[in-house]
């Protein structure tokens, strides 16, 4: 209330207490200035505190957006035109393996120089037991076989990229290797070819071959149709484990980035030591921020296991939560990313299958039966696979067996985005402040009072912005998208659009 309602509000009850009770001697006029002198001053301290606390609230929200652009965008910054820092989401070439460019009409020059990026992410309080890097002298592990499900509908960054060359394809940091390829090199070094198996649909087997070329023929698994991560990963397994009974295999997806590849190696290692025990193990990433965009796994008791320091049970998954559910979640300190990464025994995964999911491994045993003979693989392959349930694998055998203490995480630290949408990628391009980030050429944008969002110039035409901020661009040479970063998760309700319009050969 202010000073004034104050003061008639004590005037009225002044007025209210005269009409019955006996008046009373005037209060002289000092006592009553210095009454009001006393509320005008509680008044103001109370304004007084009221807007410094607004000013801390303002200070902490602005602290706050700094710092988590600063972690997510991950930009390792310059010094006298020479990098400072170590590589982040620059893979190393693997010999054997030349550096190819995927073969697509999306990307821009080659020539374009792109700064390395790196993303920096602090560890979640473990109660007593911090995070080491358990040390693996040798990196090649006896056994461990990596297996890379490819696939996606293109719809999520469209129309960069489309259904017959979806992202795993493209090179989305004009570093000169697609996502696949940076996969591929990431993994390597704990494999081998001969132990590295890609699952991809028909439409993708060309330019997998064509981007891997020491991809041995008989490692590239392909799928008739899309049938979910738990098809793809149990075929895999089906055949893994009759190629070695002891196998243990790692699922990686084909289309995420990784930053840090020691802590990625060293924590995939930890999972293969914690799988040879009939475990399922999945590796959570350290959230850097509370997104709404992924699934969380809560951490349980720790496992007793000497090569596995880090591992803990899983206490449980949680599906994509609200901002306040995620915030809370990261509070704790107990929870993680589910980043979709399995390692378990294929034996094991395939004793989880035949448990909760008996059609789905009876079909896929099927399969693996006939894999090695090619007269009969595809007439089976024809007959089974339409009948098998969609549905993936977290939902399959990782919640379930959750729930039985089956399955333990290993909490890493590395940089993971999924890339889900131009947003996402947005920040992991580098720009000025204040300046749109560009996924190509940039002597093809022109900007005037632009800030922030990511335009693609694919088309080779001019792109010129004036007085708009936070806008997605993609300029493609038969399509163009407008839309906002806010909104650019909802990129594939334009894709249904089309393809309901008629447009189906722009999908």
């Amino acid at each position: 209330m202010s000073s004034t309602g104050l003061f008639a509000s004590a005037l009225a009850e002044h007025a209210n207490g005269s009409a019955t009770a006996p008046a009373a001697p005037a209060a002289p006029p000092s006592v009553v200035e210095s009454m009001l002198a006393q509320i005008l001053e509680s008044v103001q301290r109370q304004s007084h505190e009221l807007a410094e606390l607004r000013q801390e609230c303002t200070e902490l929200r602005m602290t706050n957006h700094s710092l988590e652009r600063q972690v997510r965008e991950g930009i390792q910054g310059y010094s006298n035109g020479h990098r400072t820092g170590t590589p982040g989401f620059m893979t190393p070439a693997i010999p054997g393996s030349p550096q190819l460019r995927a073969k697509s009409p999306f990307l821009s020059t080659p020539t374009q120089i792109i700064p390395t990026l790196t993303t920096t992410h602090h560890a979640s309080p473990l109660g007593d037991n911090s995070l080491v890097v358990h040390p693996h002298p040798h990196r090649d592990i006896p056994g461990f076989y990596v297996v890379i499900p490819a696939g996606g509908a293109g719809t999520r960054l469209w129309p960069l990229s489309r259904e017959d060359h979806p992202k795993f394809l493209l090179d989305l940091t004009l570093k000169g290797r697609s996502l696949i390829q940076a996969t591929w090199d990431r993994l390597l070094p704990l494999t081998s070819p001969a132990r590295t198996t890609i699952v991809a649909g028909p439409s993708h087997i060309k330019d997998i071959r064509e981007q891997l070329p020491d991809l041995l023929p008989h490692n590239l698994m392909c799928e008739p149709g899309p049938k979910d991560s738990m098809a793809a990963i149990g075929l895999a397994a089906a055949v893994l484990a009759r190629r070695d009974p002891d196998a243990v295999i790692g699922s990686f997806a084909a289309d995420h980035m990784i930053s840090g590849d020691d802590a990625f190696l060293s924590a995939v290692a930890e999972a293969v030591e914690v799988a040879r025990k009939d475990y399922l193990v999945t590796i959570g990433i350290a959230p850097s921020h509370p997104s709404t965009g992924f699934g969380y796994v809560r951490l349980g008791d720790k496992v007793d296991i000497a090569e596995a320091p880090n591992a803990r049970l899983v206490s449980s998954f949680k599906e994509k939560p609200d901002a306040r559910t995620a915030a809370a979640y990261i509070a704790t300190g107990k929870y993680r990313w589910n980043a979709g990464m399995f390692v378990t025994k294929a034996s094991f995964l395939l004793q989880l299958l035949k448990e909760y999911k008996p059609e789905i491994h009876q079909g896929l045993m099927k399969i693996a039966d006939t894999w090695d003979d090619e007269a009969r693989k595809q007439k089976v392959l024809d007959e089974v696979w339409p009948t098998l349930e969609k549905i993936p694998i977290d939902n399959a055998v990782a919640e379930p067996a959750a729930a039985e203490g089956r399955v333990a995480v290993v909490p890493a630290t590395f940089g993971w985005d999924d890339v889900g949408d131009f947003s996402s990628l947005a920040d992991l391009l580098p720009a000025e402040a204040n300046q749109p980030r560009i996924l190509g050429d940039s002597n093809l944008v022109l900007t005037e009072q632009m800030a922030g969002g990511i335009v693609v110039p694919g088309s080779g035409r001019l792109i010129t912005c004036l007085g708009v901020d936070d806008l997605v661009i993609v300029d493609m040479p038969d399509t163009l998208l407008v839309t906002t970063r806010a909104r650019s998760q909802e990129v594939k309700r334009l894709v249904k659009k089309c393809r309901d319009a008629g447009w189906r050969n722009l999908l």
